[in-house]
């Protein structure tokens, strides 16, 4: 009887949680809590709970519902739709080739997430096990079963495991079951990293898709290979953020094992389910691409965990970055094997070369004009394109090195080229720039991509390199008039909101590209106006801009890039708007500018990769074996990404613009995910760099191809890494060793000149010299910046350690490199460093330690 009895009790309990009474279930523990009750027929979500602030915080609608896609056929890879621009016409125009290939295969019913059968349902059984809940549902085509379960180690996390197992052959696609959605007006930032991030939802398709521009109100599937951290998220005005971050190793990785794989498309990700409710939301596998085709009895299988967190979602990237994607402890594999000064010095040769340097020197209107060839795509060029790229990094170098080379046969002419490049006739373009390029055939100054005249291209290339080359002479009065006439065309340019517009026809004067706003730092030129001009009225429009963008631009997550071939998709002018803001923090010490700067520069870690997961695995790259690490997108920032950008295909770009700005922002705000990003880029990347000129090549894919068509890169590269290790001293140093900094460079990103004036070195002035073998470390770790004191015989020698383990290595001193006549007559260590013998010292991972070099 008692056997019968427990039998029959059993036989109830188990009735009960295979979904046929009404008991709940739950996930519980002391952070969050998810729910589950049943109606007597399915199992949904009932309630959830976050743990802020000591009080359970209820900020989500509760579902649970799963959706399941199926097609008996391959879908289309044909585009399912056509769109417009918000003012009218095609999007994208005929013109933006590089682009047609790239929207072709975004707007496809996939992509569009229309493709297939839908199965929308919620579990119809439930097994309750010891710590983790197993629900099962039979559909017409396939038995899909999940388990759910808290992670032991990431409180806040939902682990689930997915399985498929179909009833008939087909393509499948299945979604990551709605824990909740997100009512519109309770949204306070939605994203999918890489792609976009906004607080409102944008009706245009193509700027909201294309853009970022406002959250695209369709639920569209996006691919990983832009996405930088695999984490679809939504915060909502309660305080709480919602991600859905997929197991490391189901995404593709862009090198699988023996050739580039970057095009793969093994995950969606979206932040809407099928039914266009905000909800984050993966999709695996992809309908109609790899391990999608299967046969009956076929099963598949795939893990994620929703992310519960009460804080926003800066702390949400993080947590996946760092805690599941291990983007911080894979830092720890970073060797380099060649200093980055050394790359400064190799570079150096390369760039008085006229023959490695593509260097040219043309007659125009009665002047020497000299920059270097560039052979990548500008409308109207016959492979006789000419630009000139960093003029701070020129300057800077040239003074550095006191190179006759650079500073007799370089600077003038490229000097010249900044003259001529500047519209000096009397009308609408007077002040602005002509156009980046020369072409020689023609002799004539184009833009990019057709006959427009940009703002920010007169911040650019009249006010930011003038502004750069003024820093080193200031008495060239030819040159201060020139900038006077661009600070005031681009003053009367600027609209009665503060803001300007993105172009105006060359022909016609009339405004271009109405369908999208200017939320660029056009506003930058005006700084460089004051701080060189000194007329407040300078600095009250760049405050008027710096409003306007603040409200339009970082307040809501919507940018635009400066690529014109790319029609301006987002790019990394984001991370140069936070040092615009931070820039004019110093001039008005007005804290919602380093606000909206620290805002900005968060949401530019959207634009660095933190998967896939670096590692040891021994990869074929290019016929040479390399390990995984070497050649991980990890840490790398893209050109432009979204569904537009050349990461699509090409991959992030070596051009770590924003290192410096990074450490910069790690000092001020102490997130460690910005040093982090910094060095990751910075660290290790020798399989980029071309052995004979040590010039990296600018996309991933190229590997170690060097500038390739880009030849003025190699001042870019110069530019970053000294904005980079500058920076880093001044960090390690405790603010003991610091240069003053000029302005950004155009185009590429945050990084700044230096070397116009001395700077500080354990309170003596001391100005940044670059003397080729004078202080040579013999270990790659360490990178050696020198400066030569004003007041005394001495050089001050930068030891730095750029590597996350200790380094013991020896410095080799030789005075002979300086002058025949130099001895060195004393060393001494500085600060409260310790330095007994220079073939015996030891630095601390990413430390630092200094020496006084006495000369006699």
């Amino acid at each position: 009887m008692k056997l019968y009895f427990a039998i029959f009790l059993c036989f109830c309990s188990i009735r009960c949680v295979l979904g046929q009474g009404k008991s709940p279930a739950s996930l519980t523990n002391d952070r969050i809590s998810v729910q589950f009750k049943s109606d007597k027929k399915n199992w949904a979500v009932n309630k959830i709970l976050v743990k802020n602030n000591g009080e359970w915080v209820n900020g989500l609608t509760p579902s649970g519902e799963y959706t399941l896609l199926y097609s008996e056929t391959k879908p289309s890879p044909e585009p399912a739709e056509t769109f417009e621009k918000i003012t009218g016409g095609k999007f994208p125009e005929d013109n933006y080739h590089y682009q047609q290939q790239q929207w072709k295969e975004s707007t496809t019913e996939v992509a569009l997430n229309k493709a297939g059968q839908v199965y929308h349902f919620f579990p119809a059984n439930l097994l309750i096990k010891k710590d983790e809940l197993a629900f099962t549902q039979e559909t017409e085509v396939a038995t899909v079963k999940a388990t759910w379960k808290l992670d032991p180690q990431f409180p806040n996390d939902v682990q689930v495991t997915m399985r498929l197992i179909p009833k008939k052959k087909g393509y499948f696609s299945l979604a990551t079951p709605t824990l909740a959605s997100v009512a519109t007006n309770q949204m306070a930032w939605t994203s999918v990293p890489g792609y976009f991030q906004g607080n409102f939802i944008q009706k245009n398709f193509a700027l909201a898709y294309t853009y970022g521009h406002g959250i695209p109100d369709r639920p569209v599937v996006y691919r990983e290979r832009c996405a930088t951290t695999l984490s679809p998220l939504i915060s909502t005005k309660s305080g709480i953020t919602l991600s859905v971050i997929p197991e490391p190793g189901l995404a593709r990785d862009p090198w699988a094992k023996d050739k580039i794989t970057q095009t793969d498309w093994h995950l969606g990700l979206s932040h809407m389910n099928r039914k266009a409710q905000l909800s984050p939301t993966l999709y695996y596998p992809v309908l109609g691409e790899q391990k999608s085709e299967l046969n009956a009895g076929e099963e598949i299988s795939y893990s994620f965990r929703y992310s519960l967190i009460a804080g926003d979602w800066f702390q949400a990237i993080k947590h996946a970055a760092n805690d599941i994607y291990k983007f911080h402890e894979t830092l720890s594999l970073r060797q380099s094997k060649q200093a980055l000064t050394g790359r400064i010095e190799k570079m150096h040769h390369y760039l008085t070369d006229p023959k490695t340097s593509l260097w040219n020197i043309e007659e125009y209107e009665g002047k020497q004009i000299g920059a270097q060839s560039y052979l990548g795509g500008v409308v109207g060029s016959n492979k006789d394109a000419m630009k000139n790229a960093d003029y701070g990094a020129m300057w800077m170098l040239a003074n550095a090195t006191n190179d006759p080379e650079l500073k007799q046969k370089v600077l003038p002419p490229a000097l010249n080229f900044k003259l001529v490049q500047q519209e000096t006739k009397k009308g609408f373009f007077e002040g602005a720039i002509e156009g980046q390029y020369y072409l020689a055939k023609s002799k004539k100054f184009v833009e990019e991509w057709g006959e427009v005249v940009e703002p920010i291209a007169l911040t650019y290339y009249v006010l930011l390199d003038m502004g750069n080359m003024l820093l080193f002479e200031p008495e060239n009065a030819e040159l201060k008039e020139r900038l006077r006439l661009g600070a005031d065309k681009l003053l009367n340019w600027q609209n009665a909101d503060g803001s300007w517009a993105v172009a105006y026809d060359r022909k016609t004067e009339q405004e271009l590209f109405k369908d999208i706003k200017d939320v660029r730092p056009t506003f930058y030129g005006m700084i460089v106006a004051y701080r060189l001009l000194k007329d407040e009225k300078y600095l009250k429009a760049a405050q008027k801009g710096a409003d306007w963008f603040i409200k339009n631009a970082v307040e809501t997550g919507t940018f635009l890039g400066v690529c014109g071939d790319a029609r301006y998709a987002p790019d990394f002018a984001t991370g140069q708007s936070a040092q615009a803001l931070l820039d004019l923090y110093d001039f008005t010490k007005n804290k919602k500018y380093q606000d909206a700067a620290v805002t900005c520069a968060k949401i530019y870690t959207a634009s660095v990769y933190t998967h896939p997961i670096a590692s040891r695995n021994v990869k074929n790259v290019n016929g040479n074996s390399k390990e995984d690490w070497e050649i991980s997108q990890t840490g790398l920032s893209f050109e432009h990404g979204g569904i537009f950008g050349s990461a699509t295909r090409l991959g992030p770009i070596q051009l770590a613009s924003h290192a410096g700005l990074f450490i910069r922002m790690y000092q001020l705000t102490g997130e460690k995910i910005f040093a982090d990003m910094a060095r990751s880029a910075a660290i290790g990347r020798d399989a980029f760099v071309d052995s004979k000129t040590s010039v990296a090549s600018y996309y991933w894919q190229a590997m170690n191809k060097g500038a390739g068509p880009y030849p003025h890169h190699a001042w870019w590269q110069i530019g970053w890494i000294t904005d980079y290790l500058l920076s880093e001293a001044a960090l390690r140093s405790k603010g003991k060793i610091e240069f003053p900094r000029g302005f950004v460079t155009p185009k590429v990103g945050p990084h700044q000149t230096y070397g116009f004036a001395p700077g500080t070195v354990y309170g003596d002035k001391a100005k940044l010299v670059i003397m080729e073998g004078f202080a040579v470390a013999d270990k790659p770790a360490i990178d050696v910046i020198t400066a030569k004191s004003t007041s005394t015989n001495s050089i001050y020698v930068v030891l730095m350690n750029n590597s996350p383990t200790p380094t013991e290595f020896g410095l080799k001193l030789d005075a002979s490199k300086i002058s025949n006549a130099e001895q060195i007559a004393k060393i001494e260590a500085l600060g409260n460093e310790q330095i007994t013998k220079t073939d015996q010292i030891t630095i601390e991972p990413f430390g630092l330690k200094s020496l006084k070099i006495e000369l006699r």
